[in-house]
């Protein structure tokens, strides 16, 4: 114990050395701070929703209720679904960056409501934001290079290797108790923040505890590094641009080449082209005899297929049969968009096995759930509950049943936990 007391009085007194935990503490703690305040944000404006969505349907049924048109407040009611964020979000929060976490949605066609805000740049997302993940697999490496890339370079040119590789736990013991030191004091650093925070948004002990490890792991892969490169013999200086090379290779071109190669290889359509078709297809329908669309319409919803034949008189069933009839038409440009993206997360993923960056991000994301994974589950979610929204509707259009002010409270609530 000694020892290690004497260690740790050494390296504290080195002001790089000190500067460095220092900084990495403070970088820490304010991305963790920062992501527990945008969390905080998204909670409260889920939080808000109800009081909101109540105004709105009271200022909706106020004059609906005067004509008892369904079709009406099919047309102006926007319902809402959101997407709450996990114990984990604060630490990566992932698409919930760039992927709306509410989404107000109508009876009328899904497909362009949801693909509307499908406009970001994913190649711009690369970096990521400033969150405990950015933190821990960009920014800590450096600490680690910092600390550890002259361990034996230093010594050897200060002109005392020899003396202390003589005495007694001296040489390869010397080595390792400033190694674990350096290791210890890095991961507390990381670590004991994240535990603060994560106790304080009410994550699991397996999942805090598995983080931990990662975070372990992750360190000690950038620390093995820096021990390949200083068994190499060369200075000091020679160590640092060596490592920070690497860094810089591993960290940022990689992956960064990977996502592209990726992109490239797997090439899929944006999501605003499956809204444009989509609309291109609502758009037909008003140049196309009206048999035509509720023919098609009928085929795939027989279930109202003995509703009242149309007269002359607009009627809001056709206006919503063709656009259902438009998000059916762009189904296999949605199936194939969605197993594009699936591709190539799963090919990220797998990259992640061949650099370390890579595959702690995945991890972090994933038990943060705001993963690709996560947002493909959360349009599941709003597709149910189209589609309950659309039935419960149908159900007055199709049999020409009025519709009043008592009847929104029947209207269908999004269950988020389903």
């Amino acid at each position: 114990m000694t020892l290690w007391m004497h260690e740790l009085r050494l390296l504290m007194r080195q002001r790089l050395a000190a500067t460095a935990l220092a900084l990495l503490a403070a970088l820490t703690i304010a991305a963790l701070v920062a992501g527990m305040a945008e969390v905080a944000r998204q909670r409260a404006a889920i939080a808000a929703i109800p009081a909101a969505q109540s105004e709105d349907i009271g200022a909706i049924a106020a004059w609906v209720d005067k004509e008892k048109d369904a079709g009406s407040a099919a047309y102006y009611s926007f319902h809402p679904t959101w997407n709450a964020p996990s114990p984990l979000a604060f630490a990566a929060l992932g698409m919930r960056d760039v992927s709306p976490y509410i989404l107000r949605v109508r009876a009328l066609g899904l497909e362009a409501q949801i693909y509307d805000g499908d406009t970001f740049n994913p190649e711009m997302a690369l970096p990521g934001r400033f969150d405990f993940a950015f933190v821990l697999v960009l920014l800590a490496p450096l600490f680690v290079i910092a600390l550890c890339h002259d361990l034996t370079s230093s010594e050897r040119e200060a002109g005392r290797w020899r003396t202390l590789a003589a005495l007694p736990n001296g040489g390869a013991a010397l080595w390792r108790r400033r190694v674990l030191l350096r290791l210890a004091l890095l991961w507390s650093v990381i670590c004991v923040p994240f535990a603060v925070a994560a106790a304080l948004s009410g994550a699991g002990f397996t999942a805090v505890l598995t983080i931990l490890l990662m975070v372990a792991g992750y360190l000690l892969f950038w620390v093995v590094l820096c021990a390949l490169v200083e068994r190499l013999g060369w200075s000091s200086t020679a160590n640092a641009a060596t490592t920070a090379a690497l860094w810089l290779m591993l960290v940022l071109i990689l992956p960064t080449l990977g996502h592209v190669a990726i992109n490239r290889a797997i090439p899929i359509d944006q999501g605003a082209e499956i809204a444009l078709a989509q609309r291109e297809t609502v758009n037909r329908a008003w140049d196309i005899p009206r048999e035509d669309t509720m023919k098609a319409f009928y085929a795939r919803h027989p279930q109202w297929a003995d509703s009242s034949p149309l007269t002359s008189a607009f009627h809001y069933k056709w206006y919503f049969a063709f656009h259902q009839v438009g998000d059916e038409s762009v189904a296999g440009k949605v199936r194939a968009y969605r197993q594009g993206l699936e591709a190539r997360d799963r090919a990220a993923r797998g990259l992640g096995w061949l650099l370390p960056s890579v595959g702690v991000q995945s991890v972090l994301t994933g038990m943060a759930r705001t993963d690709l994974s996560a947002q493909f589950a959360y349009r599941d979610r709003i597709r149910d509950y189209h589609r309950q929204l659309r039935e419960f509707y149908y159900g007055y259009m199709f049999r020409d049943r009025p519709f009043g002010k008592a009847d929104f409270e029947r209207a269908p609530v999004f269950d988020a936990k389903t």
